[in-house]
């Protein structure tokens, strides 16, 4: 586990030179790699081009040291991630005739089986990843990422360059001149509360779609971009619910063991839900000693949810850790947090991720996860709404719905912004659509259709889903498979993994989630849709494999989730900062909100006429992100 940068000079340069912009690349993001660097420059009569990396080491500890070269030199590799089938990739490939390894790691892994296949190799990957690898041999650079994007890779390209990495700071601060904003992106953010791929916050600068990689030719210096592995719709299985339960109970537990190699210490993170604690439990199964898992807590007993994780860790009689945590412990980490993520994102649970990730650290190097869990099996309150919809619409006439919506929205009004049931219920009808488009208004978080009266004129895109909706290929989803693969391009890659990737790698922890496996992923896609939302029941199947295991009702219980009180924080501690965000004179400088609906917006929240928690928030992030970022003070 690491992160990986590299630079193109579309002109012949000092190798000094190139290696000097690595080396201040690769700094930027010591924390992802602190063990040790490694570095690759190379020179040819119409290019300089080098490629870097800072290792975490977790696998092959003594010899895994990178860049990685086969026998001749003319290919070579850097990698950031792990290969979870690699033990079975090598063994084909000696089956194959290929004996001569020079480490145990994954990554040389990667360069035989490409050295073999070519790009097909690729799609034979099951893990975490994001590499370079350039081939001599073809004068071809190739950078790819894995199938859901739990590893990032960023990239931007003018006449003169092509800038990869990890991280967006390793690219922006190698860039002669400040990025614009991304108008995509800056109206993705204030609709979702983050940038999924392939928009960042910036203009010109990019990710890497998950599932895809860019050849990159220096003979003509073109690059093109293709996926990985292109996806076809999965036809449902005729099978019974016993036979599919026990095929999921394997392929979780298959996947808990393949995802638990590691020749560094390893443990589980557990908040006690459905998810954790199914991964906690299947990795107690398979190891022969107690494993060691840890949650945190808070000290407000509305938002502590400890007992459910000691449920568990007593059921598994786990090494169980619990850290207790007050309000102030993840207010001192906001600057941090946020700032570390390079541009706006406004998970406000990025702050209790990075506490448990923190705390982790101090005893293992290695923690599994729940992620991706409701993704994979169906486990989120949008998916019924997005069924519900479909019911909605076929049985009540477009032009009641239309008479009636304004008299139920009001209704269901509430200054209360916590989310709760009356939220959810007015969000429902208001996303009510009959032409198909429900899904992308539930998924927005953040200021939704009102985003067009935030962002003055110039900034505004009226149809910025439409600017989207060609990358998924799903213009009006219909079923749950469809909000499903529309959550893996997203919320997935753009919001969850994101939180964790940036929060655990700040504190030089590799996570890997277990539910993230491609072929749980396609075969949850073969299923009967109610083997996954049965009615109410979300994650269906994923808790009959399992119930059995737990104590009576467990796996039924409701979780809150990592819910902060960003609300009240900005009424009382943040007030100030808030505040100078919204200085008349500053607006008008920035020249990006429409300043009378932002200042009403924050005012009516401060003065408790409001509950704006999430869009003062969302607001409020984004802000710090831009002070940082063009040195100026609110």
């Amino acid at each position: 586990m690491c992160g990986i940068n590299g630079i193109i000079l579309k002109q012949q340069a000092d190798n000094n030179t190139v290696k000097s912009v690595l080396a201040n690349m690769n700094q930027l993001i010591f924390h992802r790699g602190p063990d040790e660097d490694g570095f690759f420059t190379h020179s040819d009569a119409n290019h300089s081009f080098g490629m870097a990396m800072r290792r975490l080491s977790i696998i092959d500890l003594s010899s895994g040291k990178q860049p990685i070269y086969n026998q001749d030199k003319s290919i070579v590799i850097v990698f950031n991630g792990e290969i979870y089938n690699f033990k079975t990739l090598k063994a084909q490939l000696i089956k194959d005739g290929i004996t001569e390894f020079d480490t145990k790691s994954d990554t040389e892994v990667i360069l035989k089986l490409y050295e073999q296949k070519g790009v097909e190799a690729f799609k034979l990957l099951d893990g975490m990843f994001g590499f370079t690898i350039y081939d001599k041999n073809i004068n071809k650079l190739f950078i790819a990422r894995d199938f859901f994007g739990e590893k990032p890779l960023y990239y931007y390209s003018d006449d003169k360059q092509m800038l990869w990495a990890s991280e967006l700071k390793s690219i922006v601060n190698n860039l002669d001149i400040h990025p614009e904003i991304s108008k995509e992106g800056l109206n993705l953010y204030f609709k979702l509360n983050y940038i999924p791929a392939p928009f960042s916050i910036y203009k010109d600068i990019y990710k890497l779609e998950a599932n895809h990689f860019i050849t990159y030719d220096f003979n003509t210096h073109n690059f093109e971009i293709q996926p990985i592995q292109t996806l076809s719709t999965k036809e449902k299985q005729d099978i019974s619910l016993e036979e599919a339960t026990s095929k999921v109970h394997e392929l979780v537990i298959g996947s808990i063991k393949s995802r638990s190699i590691s020749d560094v210490p390893l443990g589980t993170f557990l908040s006690g839900g459905v998810d954790s604690s199914i991964i906690s439990l299947g990795l107690s199964q398979i190891t022969d000693k107690p494993i060691d898992t840890f949650s945190i807590g808070f000290d407000k007993a509305s938002f502590d949810e400890t007992d459910k994780s000691q449920v568990v860790a007593k059921l598994i009689n786990s090494n169980h850790h619990e850290f207790i945590v007050t309000e102030n412990d993840l207010k001192q980490h906001i600057d941090e947090v946020l700032l570390n993520f390079d541009e706006p994102f406004a998970d406000s649970s990025s702050l209790p991720t990075y506490i448990v990730a923190n705390k982790t650290r101090t005893h293992v190097k290695v923690a599994l996860t729940g992620d991706g869990g409701d993704e994979v099996f169906g486990g989120y309150n949008k998916y019924y709404m997005g069924n519900l919809n479909q019911r909605y619409t076929s049985l009540v006439p477009k032009f009641l719905h239309k008479t009636a919506r304004p008299v139920i929205s009001k209704l269901l009004s509430t200054k209360d912004d916590n989310r709760g049931k009356r939220f959810k219920l007015k969000k429902l009808i208001n996303a009510i659509d009959y032409n198909g488009n429900q899904y992308w208004e539930i998924i927005s978080l953040g200021y939704g259709e009102q985003s067009n009266q935030l962002l003055k004129s110039e900034y505004t895109l009226n149809h910025v889903f439409e600017h989207y909706k060609n990358h998924i290929n799903i213009p009006k989803p219909k079923s749950l498979t469809d909000y499903r693969e529309i959550d893996r391009h997203m919320s997935l890659e753009g919001d969850m993994l994101v939180k964790v990737d940036r929060t655990s790698m700040l504190n030089s922890l590799e996570c890997r989630a277990p539910f993230l496996n491609k072929t749980i992923w396609d075969y949850t896609n073969t299923l009967p849709e109610k083997y996954l939302l049965n009615g109410w029941n979300k994650k269906f199947i994923l808790k009959e494999a399992f119930k059995n295991e737990f104590p009576k009702d467990f796996l039924d219980k409701s979780k809150k989730g990592f819910n902060i009180p960003v609300g009240d924080w900005l009424r009382e501690g943040l007030k100030k900062e808030l505040l100078s965000y919204i200085d008349k004179d500053f607006l008008k400088s920035q020249n990006i909100f429409n300043i009378d609906y932002i200042t009403d917006l924050i005012h009516n929240h401060l003065n408790g006429k409001e509950d704006n928690s999430y869009k003062a928030w969302t607001f409020y992030a984004f802000q710090k992100w831009y002070c940082k970022t063009y040195n100026v003070n609110g």
